[in-house]
């Protein structure tokens, strides 16, 4: 499953060229990724309620074309690989007029308890599982 989020670059968001500086990203992905997971029923909120963290393992991003001011961006995210106790998602960023492709990353995760003890989903929280496991992008 791909989820589509939009949003309007703002000026504070550039650097002395124009240009969207590269530590924004990831708080766009972190939107995305959000979102995301609240559009599939996996809201954070939730989650933590029931004593499931998600910690940031760690973060990759390639940068193929600028964005500036006032671009709207689309960002695609989904799940890449997700084992129960871990899981990646991947990021893809356009250029909502052009099309263009401007941004790659992946954000990798895990499942702790709320004492950061890993968390194996499948065996405490099935139904969590499922949910996660039915969001992995199928290559076919």
């Amino acid at each position: 499953m791909e989820h589509i989020y939009e949003r309007k670059i703002n000026y504070y968001e550039t650097d002395k060229m124009g240009v969207v500086h590269h530590s924004n990203y990831i708080r766009f992905f972190e939107e995305a990724r959000c979102e995301f997971l609240q559009e599939a029923g996996l809201p954070y909120d939730m989650l933590e309620s029931k004593g499931i963290m998600s910690p940031v393992l760690g973060f990759s991003c390639k940068y193929k074309r600028h964005v500036t001011f006032g671009d709207i961006i689309e960002i695609h995210t989904s799940i890449k690989e997700f084992s129960g106790v871990k899981f990646t998602v991947s990021y893809s960023v356009y250029n909502k007029k052009t099309g263009d492709l401007c941004v790659t990353g992946e954000s990798n995760h895990c499942f702790t308890d709320t004492n950061i003890k890993p968390l194996n989903l499948k065996k405490h929280f099935p139904d969590i599982y499922d949910k996660f496991n039915s969001l992995i992008e199928k290559n076919i």
